[in-house]
């Protein structure tokens, strides 16, 4: 089986906690805040573990919060790499859940600065960690300094290194990753960066089927992923194009928080199995459905996983 290592160049620590109503003035006393580690990469590698995959995540880390999210890696029994920074602390995210409505306000910090240097270290780092003939996932914001557009650098710099990139950006990163294509394995966004990049709406999955081809035809990447949200994700390649979905009830919506990070997870560890594309599709549109059964910052559970994926469906477009 293949090696998978995660990139988080800007990881976090999740506070999670609830209040009875969300307002502005009086102080909002809250529960017990949960502590989880966060940032994209670093929420797919606990997706894999979860599933009783492994991986390595090579996380960026900084400051005490830095020391407290490696603490938190540890014990979670997740393998990592960390590369230090000193542009400044290791950053912070909040998830408040309002009792009386069920809703759930998020607030993100920036995360420490990274100058010139540290960005050329880490391209180097990473191909020194990167497994041979492995899967690298490269997920989640970028930290202030980063250049836009990372992710074609990354692809290039592990262009001779015979592995399967997986890039799941959004915002400027993906525009730049666009423009400047470097063809990863798999480009994953969702319908709202989809619609965005497109210029237009993309209403049906027949629509997005026709716009991720696109980018397939352009060599933009081998492989595209687009989430519909509830609807389920499209994935279009040079051989065909598939949907996967998953119904859930509406009410049994606990939390979104971490279906994106599950279904990259479930994808990525089913790839390193040996698993087809429209197999590994499935896998992680059930991991995706399973992570909103869970509250706060939680991501899928196997056991979940296990019982939604008989029924996914999957159609070709």
């Amino acid at each position: 089986m293949a090696h998978i290592l995660t990139i988080t160049l800007n990881p976090t620590v999740d506070l999670s906690t609830a209040t009875a109503t969300v307002e502005a003035g009086p102080k909002l006393r809250c529960t017990t805040p949960e502590a989880d580690p966060g940032g994209g990469g670093i929420n797919v590698s606990r997706a894999i573990k979860f599933l009783g995959g492994d991986s390595t995540a090579f996380t960026a880390v900084g400051g005490e919060t830095g020391a407290q999210l490696l603490r938190l890696l540890a014990k979670e029994h997740v393998r990592f790499t960390a590369f230090s920074v000193t542009g400044g602390a290791t950053r912070q995210s909040i998830a408040v859940t309002e009792q009386e409505t069920g809703k759930q306000y998020r607030f993100v910090m920036p995360g420490p600065y990274w100058n010139h240097e540290m960005v050329n270290e880490s391209l180097n780092a990473i191909a020194q960690a990167a497994p041979a003939s492995g899967v690298i996932v490269l997920s989640g914001s970028q930290p202030p300094g980063v250049p836009m557009d990372y992710p074609a650098r990354l692809a290039r710099h592990l262009a001779a290194k015979g592995v399967q990139l997986f890039v799941d950006t959004s915002g400027q990163p993906l525009h730049e990753l666009v423009k400047h294509t470097a063809n990863p394995y798999v480009l994953r966004m969702d319908d709202v960066e989809a619609e965005d990049l497109a210029g237009h709406p993309l209403p049906t999955r027949e629509d997005t089927a026709d716009f991720a081809s696109e980018l397939v035809a352009k060599g933009v990447a081998e492989n595209v992923i687009v989430a519909r949200g509830a609807d389920g994700s499209t994935l279009a390649n040079s051989t065909g194009r598939w949907h996967a979905s998953r119904a859930i009830n509406p009410e049994d919506v606990v939390s979104a928080v971490g279906a994106g990070d599950s279904f990259v997870g479930a994808f990525s560890y089913a790839l390193t199995r040996g698993d087809a594309m429209q197999e590994a599709l499935c896998f992680g549109t059930a991991a995706a459905s399973a992570a909103v059964l869970t509250a706060g910052t939680q991501l899928c559970s196997s056991e979940d996983v296990s019982r939604l994926l008989p029924d996914c469906e999957l159609i070709t477009l």
